[in-house]
């Protein structure tokens, strides 16, 4: 069981887990594709060409320290290839190392300084890695249920998971800078699973997904230092399963999704309402791995 005393779950301002410019890797058009593109998030507009990852691949995890992105695990083929990006320069990824053992719809979350890898296709399975350097990865532990399609996001020192297939409503929530199973934190507002996280220090958001037999808009909300359950946020701009987000620590982004569009819109993380347009990806896709950094 993890330590959830209140001392040992403070943010520190001393790691950054998130940046200005935000990166969207790999994907599904119709076949998986190495795609990366980026956009500044702090302003609104199309996407850029940032270069290709070392695969062509789909439904990977994506996270950051502030400066490093790393994308790991995905399908079509399943892979425990990890590759990675300085975010900051344009260009291809580079081989990083493995993870622990091949999968795909996997979800990423990073305190700035250690990255974890969740779960996969009937999997509950977490590793982890040090982002600033390369190697394979680690055990972590295990989620409370093997679960696809969660979404994910974290602070300085908590991760929180979201939903899962089939239709699964429970969040956990794991402290990044220890090992062990994960712990629960409480449930979404509805059954769903293909969401997609973001976060700012304090809130994290998840937006889309499928539930209750229909693709969903929605976006909710927790505040990942307590534990609850979330509340509603306000709309997508379009309903879609597998969109990819992630944050510049003020504005959360949401990027492509099924079924294989090409928008992206945006909230400000500390408020609440709809989503508004912010522009479009290079190429339409779904299934997308997204981080952001500096």
């Amino acid at each position: 069981m993890l330590n959830s005393g209140a001392a040992s779950l403070t943010p520190s301002v001393a790691t950054v887990w998130y940046g200005s410019r935000g990166v969207f890797g790999g994907g599904h058009t119709g076949s998986s594709t190495n795609v990366i593109d980026y956009i500044t998030i702090a302003t609104t507009g199309n996407a850029t060409d940032f270069g290709d990852r070392t695969l062509t691949d789909r439904n990977s995890g994506a996270c950051s320290n502030g400066s490093r992105g790393v994308f790991g695990g995905g399908g079509d083929p399943t892979t425990n290839v990890i590759d990675y990006i300085t975010i900051a320069t344009t260009g291809n990824a580079l081989d990083f190392g493995d993870l622990t053992l091949a999968r795909g719809t996997i979800s990423a979350c990073s305190d700035g300084n250690r990255g974890v890898f969740c779960a996969g296709w009937a999997l509950n399975t977490m590793d982890y890695i040090t982002i600033a350097t390369t190697g394979n990865a680690t055990d972590f532990g295990d989620l409370s249920l093997a679960g696809a399609f969660q979404g994910a996001c974290a602070d300085a020192t908590r991760g929180v998971i979201a939903g899962g297939y089939q239709n699964y409503d429970g969040i956990d929530y794991i402290t990044i800078q220890t090992t062990g199973n994960s712990t629960t934190f409480g449930n979404l507002t509805g059954n769903r699973y293909a969401v997609s996280g973001c976060s700012d220090t304090t809130r994290g958001v998840f937006g889309g997904g499928y539930g209750g037999g229909a693709t969903r808009n929605t976006i909710e909300y927790v505040t990942i230092q307590t534990t609850g359950n979330a509340t509603d946020f306000g709309d997508l701009t379009l309903a879609r399963e597998t969109p990819a987000s992630c944050s510049d620590g003020t504005k959360g982004v949401w990027a492509g999704g099924e079924t294989t569009v090409n928008i992206i819109d945006y909230v400000t993380i500390q408020t609440t309402g709809n989503a508004s347009d912010f522009g479009d990806l290079t190429v339409a896709r779904s299934q997308i791995a997204a981080c952001s950094g500096d």
